[in-house]
């Protein structure tokens, strides 16, 4: 930036002596200065190199590492590979604008058969983890699934929340490939991404901490007290991925090739379970009503950049309709949720903290499930609905043995609400308690 000043009697004033545009003049601050971070997300203090990293390639666990050769990743370049400093958006106005337009989505579960021969029929077993949250098939290979398969899983994820599948062989090429199949592939821009393969997000805290990341067993939860005073760090925060965007999460994937013997299990929660714990009459006022919900990652204001970090907003409703089940389920998270629109920003914050502790505080809505196999060299995938669903990580093994995984994230529908559709219980002809 080319700047003078001029001192006059009563005050300085800063002239721009070219005719460059302050925001174009910040914008190439911020991605020519190394020291400046591109990277910022919300209570990560992480900067990561730009592109391939090479420290990152040297900490890559065994498992890891055979599972990317074997699937001709290059390691030689640096691993995990961050978008360039020249794709990484400064301002909020552009990450807004990243697909913005609508998308074209197919619901795969939407017309797939109820019973799910298919892919029941080719199971060793199929073992329901809890009453109506949680199911692990064993004995099928993602990998090998038909088209007829896959749209009954998805089905099955969309009535279950979650689904997992132990000892698989899965190269990321294949998960991006199943990811492809159910919705169009998130591609993040600033998240780093196993290297070759944008689409295909790397979830390794281990590396993030040695790139800065201050993530302790005394700090890991703070955040699911008060997000706002305590911001998120790594996971371990309820949370519902990509709510900010136009068409939000749906089929999520995650497969974790290194496990800890014990720890860094994962659970989830379902939002059709927190909608049936309601009322009728709060279900009532809820039903319609629409919320805030913002990006997890920050950036600068381009008419203001001085003013402080800014998120993405989109507004979506707080209640919605299932396109696969035609089931309600309640879509807040306390990480992302912001506001309720047409209520006092005193009622949302009350409202909101109620429902996040019906999510989070009744274990019947919930599954906790432990990652590890049975079989050496294989690993472990978990597909979840995120429209219908919160999860968090529990980091109890605090980084004493390696974990890394891979994750491919389907975008699904824009969220809509149909008031004549059914709630879960409703839906299975289960009882619906009446206060008086």
């Amino acid at each position: 930036m080319v700047t003078s000043t001029e001192t006059q009697s009563q005050a300085a004033t800063l002239q721009v002596v070219n005719d460059i545009p302050i925001d174009e003049q910040i914008e190439n601050l911020v991605r020519q200065h190394k020291e400046l971070s591109i990277t910022r997300s919300r209570g990560l203090k992480s900067n990561f190199v730009n592109g391939a990293d090479s420290e990152g390639s040297k900490l890559l666990p065994k498992s890891s590492r055979k599972r990317l050769e074997e699937d001709g990743v290059d390691l030689s370049k640096g691993y995990p590979e961050v978008p360039s400093r020249s794709e990484i958006p400064v301002f909020v106005d552009q990450a807004h604008a990243i697909r913005n337009e609508e998308l074209p989505f197919i619901e795969r579960g939407k017309n797939a058969d109820p019973e799910k021969k298919a892919l029941f029929g080719a199971a060793k077993e199929v073992i329901n983890l809890t009453k109506r949250v949680g199911t692990e098939i064993v004995g099928l290979q993602l990998a090998d699934l038909n088209d007829q398969q896959k749209d009954e899983l998805a089905l099955l994820i969309a009535e279950r929340v979650v689904v997992f599948f132990r000892d698989q062989k899965l190269p990321p090429s294949k998960q991006l490939e199943l990811g492809k199949y159910w919705g169009n592939i998130e591609y993040h821009p600033q998240t780093p991404h196993v290297t070759g393969f944008p689409g295909v997000s790397v979830i390794w805290n281990d590396f993030r901490q040695k790139k800065g990341m201050d993530l302790t067993f005394e700090n890991a939860n703070f955040s699911n007290w008060d997000v706002l005073r305590y911001p998120s760090v790594g996971n371990q925060t309820w949370h519902t991925d990509l709510v900010h965007e136009k068409q939000p999460a749906g089929y999520t994937h995650l497969h974790l090739d290194a496990i800890p013997s014990v720890g860094g299990d994962t659970i989830w929660a379902s939002g059709y379970g927190a909608y049936d714990k309601l009322s009728d009459e709060f279900k009532k006022f809820l039903d319609g009503k629409e919320a805030v919900y913002v990006s997890a990652h920050t950036y600068l204001d381009r008419n203001d950049p001085l003013s402080g970090p800014q998120r993405i907003e989109r507004i979506h409703p707080i209640v919605r309709t299932h396109p696969a089940t035609g089931w309600k389920f309640l879509a807040v998270n306390r990480s992302m949720t912001k506001r309720i629109i047409g209520v006092s920003p005193v009622e949302s914050q009350v409202i909101l903290n109620y429902l996040f502790d019906v999510y989070e505080m009744n274990a019947d809505l919930q599954v906790r499930f432990k990652w590890t196999n049975t079989k050496e060299g294989y690993g472990t995938s978990a597909i979840w609905d995120n429209r219908v669903s919160q999860h968090r990580n529990v980091w109890d093994h605090e980084g004493t043995e390696p974990r890394h995984g891979t994750r491919v994230t389907s975008l699904a529908d824009i969220p809509t609400f149909d008031p004549n559709s059914k709630s879960q219980r409703e839906a299975l002809g289960l009882p619906i308690h009446k206060w008086e």
